[in-house]
């Protein structure tokens, strides 16, 4: 089986993308900006202790050169302390500070991205595994978010650190500041080399984590399929070699980085040694005293410290830089379906609805000249024409791959057409807005899907404010109620995860009842009869005789006795309508119809008999 390829990353460490990330997170930018402050005011601290460490060698303490003194210890002290509890509550707001916006900005892209797998249409997720999805929702989104909140701000400290040492060092001595900060080139050249491979190993390692999330989620929902196959042993073998190779991309990027931090740490010890080496012999001559040789070290210890700290933040954000790209990707990912402007400013958008100028849906659609093909795949509709009038019942039949499906998720606005327009109620569709469109369907599939929660909770998803009587009375019209108040809770009854305490007959009524609820005018059944047993078809159909009435109705049947009293009905074969009447019609002219209808009511008969027999 061909299994979905994400996105090959090749970028380079990308400022401009970290700046988008930043962007998303501009209703913590103020507490970024306290954060800095804090972080700049402990590093000022840093720096300041080591000074005041040699003044107290200078003056306090007894050398060859100077009988130390007392003099000026209390205020020292004080100093001291103060500084001390500056840099105390500074490192508690940065913590605070760093854990709110880490938080903050996870519940922020979270939201906005959830948000945009609302906007997406259908296309999107018939390309786009589950488990894809859910891998950016969850650890790649907490990576980056942990990233915010404090890589990024590690590497401002450090920068500070840098910059005041360097300072510091130079206004010392520079000659021996040069000659330390030898060492910075060399550890430039190989931060880039690290940096470039650091980063494609991170890719692939969040690559392969997608594809690891992707098989949990179809290994827990296909668990009926992989018993019932015996598959356990082959999925195994699938999963391990997945695994393997998340190992293998784990340990590259992590032994790239083990290699990476030894070296900076190497680099900055030599570079310490020679200040101390240096700095000993002048203050051997009297060139240097030796209060200053210790500051001197202190700051190239502290100048060196950042760098190995940064260093291993930029390690860091290579692994964040794989997880910004995979989010930024769903963020920025334009849905196939948009509303224009114009259509936005009349009727609004999906979150924003304009209610009051939505005109009233009479149920005419009207196809001219439609053509229609997937993106990745060869031509389903060509030049196809039908016009339906409201209120009439139209049964879709025909081959698997035919085109039934597409016709009715055109309607839908599911998906567009590439040439021709749809029109509903005389109007192109695209003239009006989607959620005024799809605000008027009644969508019935062949597997229902319902939620965690009650019964009664689940009719009322379509119509979240609907009162209890209005849930109840769309159970009655579908025939729902009986097997609900049989429940040992009637509608307070809880259908389990995905309805796995319901039969798929019973789920299919109340999935039935929630479509009409919202009142709709447009109704689709695709398939909705082929999964139940002939007791509950019957009951269906008696219901969809009943709550159809007077709605533009589209059904696509498997079982063709179900769709006898249908208007009319399209026989569809390669993307073209062949044939179209009634029942009795389409019998009549002995066609393609009638060769479905013959052969499968022969089929059921043949059924019949060997279930008598077997019966006997």
């Amino acid at each position: 089986m061909q299994q979905f390829e994400e996105q090959d990353y090749t970028k380079r460490f990308s400022l401009s993308l970290w700046k988008k990330i930043l962007g998303y997170a501009k209703e913590y930018h103020k507490d970024l900006y306290r954060l800095a402050l804090c972080m700049g005011i402990s590093a000022g601290c840093d720096v300041v202790f080591p000074l005041m460490t040699s003044y107290a060698i200078d003056h306090f303490i007894p050398t060859l050169d100077h009988a130390g003194s007392t003099q000026g210890v209390p205020v020292f002290v004080i100093v001291y302390l103060l500084l001390l509890a500056v840099q105390v509550y500074t490192i508690f707001r940065f913590l605070y500070l760093g854990g709110k916006v880490e938080t903050g900005v996870c519940y922020t892209i979270r939201k906005r991205a959830f948000r945009k797998l609302q906007e997406l249409p259908f296309s999107y997720y018939d390309r786009m595994p589950v488990g894809y999805l859910m891998s950016r929702m969850t650890s790649d989104t907490q990576r980056l978010a942990e990233t915010i909140g404090w890589s990024l701000l590690d590497l401002a400290w450090g920068s500070v650190m840098i910059v005041a040492a360097s300072i510091t060092m130079f206004s010392l001595n520079w000659k021996l500041t040069l000659a330390v900060l030898i060492v910075v080139p060399p550890l430039a050249v190989i931060s880039w080399w690290f940096q470039q491979r650091i980063l494609h190993a991170y890719r692939a390692v969040r690559k392969t984590n997608s594809k690891i999330t992707g098989a949990f989620n179809e290994g827990i929902m296909g668990a009926k399929t992989t018993k019932t196959l015996v598959r356990e042993e082959m999925n195994m073998e699938e999963f391990t070699a997945l695994t393997h190779e998340m190992k293998r991309s784990s340990v590259r990027a992590a032994s790239l980085s083990s290699v990476y931090l030894p070296i900076v740490v190497s680099l900055g010890s030599l570079a310490t040694a020679y200040a101390l080496w240096q700095g000993g012999q002048l203050v051997t001559v009297g060139g240097m005293t030796l209060g200053v040789l210790q500051v001197f070290v202190n700051y190239t210890v502290q100048f060196f410290q950042p760098i190995r700290d940064i260093a291993n933040t930029f390690a860091e954000m290579q692994s964040a830089q794989a997880a910004a790209e995979r989010v930024m990707t769903l963020l920025e990912t334009a849905p196939d379906i948009v509303d224009t402007p114009e259509v936005e400013a009349v009727f609004g958008d999906n979150f924003h609805p304009k209610k009051e100028n939505w005109p009233a849906l009479r149920g005419d659609v009207e196809f001219c000249h439609v053509d229609f093909q997937y993106k990745e795949g060869e031509k389903v509709l060509s030049d196809f024409n039908l016009k339906i009038n409201a209120g009439e019942t139209i049964a879709l039949v025909g081959p698997t791959g035919a085109g039934k499906s597409t016709v009715v998720n055109l309607i839908c606005r599911f998906y567009e057409p590439t040439a021709g327009e749809i029109k509903i109620d005389g109007v192109n569709y695209k003239e009006r807005s989607q959620l005024w469109l799809q605000s008027n369907l009644g969508y019935v599939l062949q597997e229902p899907r319902l939620f965690s929660g009650t019964i009664r909770d689940n009719i009322r998803y379509a119509k979240l404010d609907a009162t209890d009587e209005e849930v109840e009375h769309a159970a009655r019209l579908v025939n729902a109620e009986p097997f609900i108040l049989k429940m040992e809770k009637g509608y307070d009854t809880d259908v389990g995860e995905g309805g796995s305490r319901l039969s798929t007959g019973e789920k299919q009524l109340i999935s039935f009842a929630r479509a009409i609820l919202a009142d709709p005018r447009i109704f689709v059944l695709d398939e909705a009869t082929s999964s139940v047993d002939t007791q509950t078809e019957q009951i269906i159909q008696h219901a969809i005789q009943k709550v159809l009435s007077g709605r533009t109705s589209f059904i696509i049947a498997h079982r063709l006795s179900t769709i006898r009293t249908a208007d009319r009905i399209l026989v569809i074969d390669g993307g073209k309508i062949i044939e179209s009447g009634t029942h009795q019609q389409l019998l009549r002219q002995k066609g393609a119809y009638y060769n479905l209808y013959t052969n499968q009511f022969q089929e059921e008969q043949a059924m019949e008999i060997l279930g008598g027999a077997a019966q006997a």
